[in-house]
């Protein structure tokens, strides 16, 4: 229609409350009366058997309420949001065994948060120490310790493609490389968060939960089956949630303690992760890889084999089954792969859980790809950009089925590649390049390229509702789940510009279960082309039930009815018109509201895509590595709000740009974490990056009405990579050929000193035998509810 609103830059309508303080989040609910404040003892060591819980004198201290341990609550295993193994079980505090530094033993609940923290203090925990494995390759060694006695060698699952013939047969060039995915900290800035107030038999509900969450309602089906109550009768609420990126996934071992403890003592309990506790709750990426990659005389790929040590952390975590699903199902790219042979396995190790931290597997995919095609093109003499052209999928090929299974649904992979390479300016950064290593400049230029696809927005349907009062305002509810993406900016203008009303006349409302019956909450970049989709088809079914009203109303035909401008008039005769309020009255009066609920169910995912230019500067005697351009154009489908699509590409590069030069979380050889605060976690200030040029191409997908695809987790796809291989690049005349992330002046400069005296090591190393004994069981076909 003329004048719309979609495809323009709308800011953003829930950004005056967040930057005015006006917001509230878990920590700021002053509602509730009677709160009580609950603190987690937790392990100091790694691995241990728990011999003795003496609490008596915490129970004793000033302003406690309880002091409770596993044996107190009795409340069964923790059922988590997702797990590489079921069968491996933990307990919401651990009863008999601890398996990380930071697993939670006891809970002391008092009057003060204050109180709670002095008598936490005051529990003695004693522990027999037992034998630590850190490094996911120590851990599938035969003489390692194990974690579960059911799962030998620390194996947690695995899984393979089907058995190929040798796929680097014939090939004329193949590259090798081992290469580490390090591990990260979620990092959100509000933590984890919990309020959970028990009701009485007179009260509407037996359980009110208010939780920092990504998914509320499957917060509320995991809450109801670990207490045995009726999903009616609990309701979740998530207030405002200050960021999440995978690490608020339902809710976690804590909620379940919290809420069992306000169950326990009849009284609110607020549970608030310290940054501290944050720091170990969740962490995401952690692979190793053993990667192979053979092409004929011309550069085309014939064959790749990988080999994936997924890293889960204690209890299965659910990152490590990455490995082999989604970094499986994402392994081609966006490449015409001669053949695939491809085995993972997620291994259990004496540290923190790994979980779906921003892109869960598909960043791994891209980062472990892209760098094997580097490799390549400094093997072949092809120019980078020269390579991935050859071996492009052509955009007249899709629907494309690649050969780990996935069907792509459309792409045109050179079109941001050519973009992107312009917007830089390649030919000239490749001269001056060359220019700097003919001077022998201390400080070298180095230019990186990736070109990714990634999967979004699979699995489950979500419910959009719209309703319209007799004031002509409109309220519009989603199932999804927004942690800051701006959903009441892009639902609010789909609804907007279907009604013709105003933006400001449009309310949104989400994350309350009593609110929205149902709804899968968010991840996998699947809010607007799902929940977007959804809340487009109610706004479509509220304009057709208002076309009945107003048809009545003017004493015409529904076929005659005309919807312009907000007002609604019989074709060809402008005036009389009514507007929505006196519509909705109407229907009101007629014993119904204007309001409709519509659920959009996806018939597969869909397949973003986008190819990233990163430009650096390598410092070649200190090793320190400054970014000085990226260029990033990411293909999102159809862009509704350009401002959003912006916000999201440069949160998404600041990640994967962190992750590959700055942050690492580290443990040392007995398990304990050594970054885990801000003063040695190598988070980047906004002055550390520099300022990112975005673009787009739009290929509307044909999978949803709106045409598009997430774009959520897209941008760290691409620019990890990226960044990788432009430092990579800068000294490759030095010989260096790859430098492990982080690339951190450490790693940098000894690899330029090691490359001038040749000691550089092996890229290679063969992988351990875990993988020989893999069957091919197809867990694949399930990743796309991730």
């Amino acid at each position: 229609m003329a004048g719309s609103l979609l495809g323009n830059a709308v800011r953003r309508v829930e950004d005056p409350d967040l930057v005015t303080g006006r917001s509230t989040y878990v920590d700021d609910i002053r509602t509730v009366d009677g709160v009580l404040h609950a603190v987690f003892v937790r392990s100091y060591l790694a691995h241990a058997r728990i011999t003795g819980i003496d609490v008596e004198e915490a129970r004793r201290a000033p302003g406690v309420h309880a002091v409770l341990t596993g044996a107190d609550l009795d409340l069964g295993p923790v059922i988590p949001f997702a797990t590489a193994n079921g069968d491996l079980q933990r307990q919401p505090l651990a009863t008999d065994r601890v398996r990380f530094v930071g697993e939670p033993v006891a809970v002391v609940v008092a009057e003060t948060r204050a109180q709670a923290v002095d008598a936490a203090e005051l529990v003695d925990v004693d522990y027999e120490e037992l034998p630590v494995v850190v490094d996911v390759e120590a851990a599938v060694a035969d003489e390692a310790p194990l974690q579960f006695d059911e799962a030998p060698r620390n194996i947690a699952g695995g899984d393979r493609s089907p058995d190929q013939d040798d796929v680097l047969a014939g090939a004329a060039h193949v590259v090798r490389l081992r290469m580490v995915n390090n591990r990260l900290a979620v990092a959100p800035m509000e933590g984890n968060a919990v309020l959970a107030v028990p009701g009485s038999p007179e009260d509407e509900y037996d359980l009110t939960v208010h939780v920092a969450t990504q998914m509320p309602h499957l917060a509320r089906t995991l809450v109801r089956k670990t207490f045995g109550l009726e999903s009616a009768r609990v309701r979740v609420i998530a207030p405002h949630v200050g960021g999440a990126f995978g690490g608020k996934a339902a809710v976690g071992p804590e909620h379940y303690v919290a809420i069992a403890a306000a169950r326990h003592l009849g009284r609110p309990v607020k549970w608030v992760e310290t940054r501290s506790e944050a720091m170990l709750s969740m962490q995401g990426r952690g692979q190793v890889d053993y990667l192979e990659l053979g092409l004929d005389e011309e550069g085309h790929f014939l064959g790749l084999r990988c080999r994936v040590l997924g890293d889960c952390g204690a209890y299965a975590g659910f990152g490590g089954s990455f490995a082999y699903s989604t970094t499986y199902i994402m392994a081609p790219g966006v490449y015409r792969v001669g053949k695939l042979d491809y085995a993972g396995v997620a291994v259990l190790t004496n540290t923190t859980p790994v979980g779906a931290f921003r892109g869960a597997g598909r960043p791994e995919a891209a980062e472990m790809l892209e760098r094997l095609v580097d490799l390549a093109a400094d093997e072949t003499g092809i120019d980078p950009a020269e390579l991935r052209r050859r071996n492009f999928i052509e955009p007249d090929a899709f629907p494309f089925t690649t050969l780990a299974g996935m069907t792509y649904d459309n792409g045109d992979y050179d079109a941001p590649l050519t973009k992107a390479l312009q917007l830089a300016g390649y030919d000239d950064l490749r001269v001056e390049q060359a220019a700097r290593r003919e001077r022998g400049d201390v400080r070298q230029l180095g230019i990186g390229l990736s070109v990714y696809a990634e999967i979004t927005g699979g699995g489950s349907s979500e419910i959009g509702m719209v309703e319209v009062a007799d004031d002509g305002t409109v309220t519009v509810r989603a199932g999804t789940s927004s942690h800051g993406q701006g959903h009441a900016t892009a639902f609010s203008m789909i609804v907007a510009d279907k009604l013709g009303v105003p933006l400001e006349q449009v309310r949104f409302e989400q994350s309350d279960t009593a609110l929205v019956p149902r709804g899968g909450g968010t991840g996998g970049s699947r809010s607007l082309q799902i929940g977007g989709s959804a809340v487009a088809g109610a706004a479509d079914d509220v304009v057709a039930l208002a076309r009945e009203v107003a048809a009545r109303m003017l004493e015409a035909s529904v076929d005659d009815v005309r919807l312009e401008e907000g007002r609604f008039h019989v074709a060809g005769v402008p005036t009389p018109s009514i507007g929505w309020g006196e519509v909705a009255a109407r229907s009101r009066e007629d014993g119904e509201p204007l309001r409709a609920d519509h659920d959009f169910t996806p018939e597969n995912a869909t397949f973003p895509f986008g190819a990233h230019v990163s430009v650096v500067e390598v410092d070649t005697e200190t090793g320190l590595v400054t970014p000085t351009r990226h260029v990033a154009v990411d293909d999102c489908g159809r862009i509704l709000n350009p401002l959003l699509v912006e916000g999201q590409q440069h949160g998404g590069i600041a990640q994967g740009m962190s992750q590959a030069l700055w942050e690492e979380f580290c443990y040392d050889d007995a398990g304990q974490p050594v970054t885990a605060t801000f003063a040695d976690y190598g988070i980047p200030a906004a002055t550390e990056v520099p300022s990112f040029e975005t673009a787009n191409t739009e290929t509307p997908t044909h999978l949803n009405p709106l045409g598009a695809k997430g774009i959520g987790e897209s941008a760290t796809v691409g620019s990890t990579p990226a960044v990788h291989n432009a430092v990579v690049d800068a000294l490759s005349h030095l010989g260096v050929r790859h430098v492990d992330m982080p690339l951190t002046p450490q790693r940098v400069v000894e690899a330029v000193r090691r490359a001038g005296d040749g000691t550089l090591p092996d890229l290679w190393r063969e992988p351990p035998a875990v993988f020989d004994d893999l069957e091919v069981r197809g867990g694949s076909e399930e990743v796309t509810n991730i």
